[in-house]
């Protein structure tokens, strides 16, 4: 095992033993798993209320906490109550045997996945400020998603590592709660779907998980993380900006990097109560999932960034409207690693930051998180003074078509976390301006107060405004507010106004 050290910052993440240089399943959750795998008829699990005992028994075998009461309630509900009996049968015919198969080869997946993989992208923790990519097969991802459902990763040294949850007793437990009910069975109905289609036809595809790093301080060769007067002399030019009223990021139509809003704990509320961006991005892409098991949450100076998730579910609704409707055939086309051409990339934004979000700092945190993001790391050659020469790489001609990538985004970190659209709205504008992204694609989900995005688009672009002169704009527009406190969103602060002096009246000479 000298060869896969990374395996050892996993091991006490996931349920199976490494004993003589092998991995293994402890025996006694290998004799429930045969039985399970060998269906009904052999394991007596003909229900919901039945199954939450073997995953019960399946805990105690691997030496892990009982199942929460909770927690069996909700299996039990869902699979006994929500689910119609002929879907329920074919899940304890079917679906159940054959996701017990496929955990009996978890031990077998993971030795030809440190067999196949380098060091850089094996199976491992990557934790806070750890820049690194893990790249996974989508059978041991779903492999892996299995065990989640079962509930058997260990819970000890998660919350100390910084964490999130990855077994599923808490998301059947909400099911148990009638204020959460409707949405969460709906999510659970998509996961549901996820583990029938993949028991059904096993995905044969990659998905890469990349921390990425600004550092702090004088780095060779790298992107540091830029302080506020490197942003105000910055002479990058802004990139072309498209306001769209309508429509959902998953469904962008142009190659682009789509931004999930996100929590510092990758996934937020996806294993529990939650329902909004994040989460119903998590329900309908479920191996983004994966990631929970060893992302550590993300500090102000880095981002996550998911290629190759594949989307199996439709769906309607936000928050308590969420509803699943179907299935989805992505079609998305494969790249060079066999991933497929989705691009998601978890930011965090400060939360409810109230007069934090004028402030310098405050800003600075939410472009430099925004910046961290959208740079591609892969040609930051071509960004070694990102800040001090425009002519460095000023269109996609200078670098392949492969990144030729643009931004699609909308309202992060808005909402529940009360940032301001107007200025969240610029400031990912100048970041991916920053990051040599050719465009973004902004869907403003009918905010009223970005009614007048397009004109102030529209006019900026006119004039041919810098990164540089937007971020001063956006400055001493917060110094303003702080100061006296101005009515005035950005937006209308920005343009000119009739027959008056214009505080940008200099930028138009």
């Amino acid at each position: 095992m000298e060869a896969r050290g990374d395996l050892r910052s996993i091991l006490p993440l996931i349920p199976v033993v490494l004993r003589g240089g092998a991995l293994f399943w402890p025996p006694a959750a290998q004799e429930q798993l045969k039985a399970l795998a060998l269906g009904p008829d052999v394991s007596r699990v003909t229900s919901g209320d039945v199954l939450a005992d073997a995953l019960h028994d399946l805990r105690v075998a691997l030496a892990l906490s009982a199942l929460p009461a909770r927690a069996a309630e909700g299996y039990a509900l869902f699979f006994d109550d929500l689910l119609s009996r002929a879907h329920a049968r074919d899940w304890f015919s079917d679906v159940l045997p054959r996701l017990a198969r496929l955990l009996l080869r978890l031990p077998a997946l993971l030795e030809d996945h440190y067999a196949a993989a380098t060091a850089a992208l094996g199976l491992r923790l990557l934790a806070s400020q750890d820049a690194g990519v893990v790249l996974l097969g989508q059978e041991l991802a779903a492999a892996l998603l299995a065990c989640a459902l079962f509930c058997l990763f260990p819970t000890a040294g998660r919350a100390e590592a910084r964490l999130p949850a990855i077994n599923f007793d808490t998301l059947f437990a909400a099911l148990t709660y009638n204020n959460s009910r409707p949405s969460q069975e709906h999510k659970v109905r998509c996961l549901a779907h996820y583990f029938e289609r993949v028991t059904a036809s096993t995905p044969t595809g990659f998905v890469s998980f990349e921390r990425k790093v600004l550092r702090c301080g004088s780095v060779s060769g790298g992107i540091t993380y830029p302080d506020s007067d490197a942003w105000m002399k910055s002479s990058v030019p802004l990139c072309p900006f498209r306001v769209i009223s309508s429509g959902l990021i998953e469904d962008e139509e142009q190659e682009a990097l789509e931004v999930d809003f996100a929590n510092k704990y990758l996934g937020g509320g996806a294993l529990s109560r939650g329902c909004v961006q994040e989460e119903i991005r998590f329900m309908i892409n479920p191996e983004l999932i994966v990631g929970m098991l060893f992302m550590a949450s993300m500090g102000d100076n880095e981002a996550i960034e998911i290629v190759g998730a594949e989307r199996f579910s439709q769906y309607m609704g936000y928050g308590s409207s969420f509803r699943f409707v179907g299935d989805y055939l992505d079609t998305k086309p494969l790249d060079a690693m066999g991933r497929r051409k989705t691009r998601i990339v978890a930011i965090d934004a400060l939360d409810c930051p109230t007069k934090l979000q004028y402030e310098t700092n405050g800003l600075l945190r939410e472009v430099n998180k925004a910046f961290c993001g959208f740079v591609d790391a892969s040609k930051h050659q071509f960004c070694l003074k990102p800040f001090q020469d425009s002519n460095t790489m000023d269109n996609c001609s200078s670098v392949s078509s492969d990144h030729c990538i643009g931004i699609s985004t909308g309202n992060w970190g808005c909402g529940a976390f009360g940032g301001n659209p107007e200025i969240k709205s610029m400031v990912q504008w100048i970041a991916a301006s920053q990051a040599r992204r050719p465009f973004v694609n902004y869907y403003t989900f009918e905010d009223a107060s970005l009614k007048r995005l397009e004109e102030v688009i529209e006019w900026i672009t006119r004039h041919g405004w810098t990164v540089g002169e937007l971020w001063h704009m956006i400055v001493e527009y917060s110094s303003q507010t702080l100061k006296v406190g101005t009515r005035e969103g950005f937006l209308t602060w920005l343009l000119p106004k009739d027959n008056a002096d214009s505080s940008v009246d200099y930028m138009c000479e």
